[in-house]
């Protein structure tokens, strides 16, 4: 155990540099090279570990003895795969809603689940509380600068395999962590000017309507079927990434965002979260185009990258259902 928690201590990521692939397929949709950034394959299967991995090995530095996480699911399994590699326990506080498939895989990273509330919101409280015990570390799933700052190590990825800047990014906005992490990379590489299309679903739409209203807004409720977007209030640190790049927040609807996933589950032979197939959708619902006709991507946009961001809340029973409830079978 000692020797795991010296060595992972020494600055060993958690997180793996991940493909970046031109997609034929979607760049024959967009009219435009799209390359595809595949957070999908992470040991943990989405982004977070980079950003999760990343604070997790910073307070086990400075002595943390329990990691608490409340997630719908992909936070909580990134978290609960660093407390395994860093040899600490973890216990994971979700939502009553939280699949099942989820809950056995944290159980099989070793962590402990209790069932909190009916939203994450709620969920997080409880996991707040864990966090005042002696030793124990709540991790945020999306909402500190460690997150950033890991998350951040995409863009010097891409910069790694591109070498120039492409002519745009389009990401998925859930509480805002890939995005400022992302605008921090951006910063970091000499690439602030590269545009960055941020898409949400309707119904989980935080960062849209804080952009809308100039200032941080608490959704009602979350209504989307994009159930890993649905964080009620934006990170702060997101709205704050509008004054310093050109960021484009755009909703699409739940039925886009599934009808991407499917697409692309077709075109790619890989399936994602709606959560993720919001992304997709800037290129399959035309978004894209539209948006550069309106020449809002800078006059010649040759190539864009789609973070492709993952999600473990989904299989193709699950993703057949969603297309029923939304009326696409």
């Amino acid at each position: 155990m000692e020797s795991s928690l010296a060595e992972h201590a020494k600055g060993e990521h958690f997180h793996t540099v991940t493909p970046l692939l031109e997609s034929w397929a979607l760049s024959q949709v967009a009219g435009m090279t799209v390359f595809l950034k595949c957070e999908n394959v992470q040991p943990t299967g989405s982004f977070k570990i980079r950003g999760i991995g990343h604070f997790c090995q910073q307070v086990a530095k400075k002595g943390c003895r329990h990691l608490v996480c409340s997630s719908g699911g992909n936070a909580g399994i990134s978290a609960a795969y660093s407390a395994r590699k860093l040899g600490i326990p973890a216990t994971i506080v979700l939502p009553e809603s939280a699949s099942l498939q989820v809950v056995r895989r944290l159980q099989g990273e070793g962590a402990e689940v209790q069932l909190a509330g009916k939203v994450w919101d709620e969920a997080n409280l409880r996991a707040q509380e864990l966090a005042k015990r002696d030793g124990w570390v709540n991790v945020p799933p999306f909402d500190h600068p460690l997150i950033w700052e890991g998350h951040a190590s995409l863009v010097r990825e891409l910069k790694a395999a591109l070498g120039t800047p492409p002519g745009a990014l389009v990401l998925a906005v859930g509480g805002g962590g890939l995005l400022a992490g992302v605008s921090a990379g951006l910063v970091e590489v000499g690439w602030k000017h590269v545009p960055i299309v941020a898409v949400e679903t309707r119904g989980a739409h935080s960062f849209n309507a804080a952009i809308e209203a100039g200032r941080l807004v608490t959704l009602p409720n979350i209504t989307s079927v994009a159930k890993s977007l649905g964080a009620k209030t934006v990170a702060a640190q997101a709205l704050a990434c509008t004054q310093e790049l050109k960021i484009i927040s755009k909703v699409v609807e739940d039925r886009e965002a599934v009808d991407a996933t499917q697409r692309f589950l077709d075109d790619e032979r890989m399936l994602v979260e709606p959560a993720c197939g919001a992304a997709l959708a800037a290129v399959y619902s035309g978004l894209l185009g539209r948006l550069q006709a309106e020449g809002r991507l800078g006059p010649s946009l040759a190539s864009v990258v789609v973070i492709v961001c993952g999600g473990n809340g989904i299989d193709s029973r699950e993703l057949q259902a969603l297309r029923a409830q939304l009326g696409q079978s």
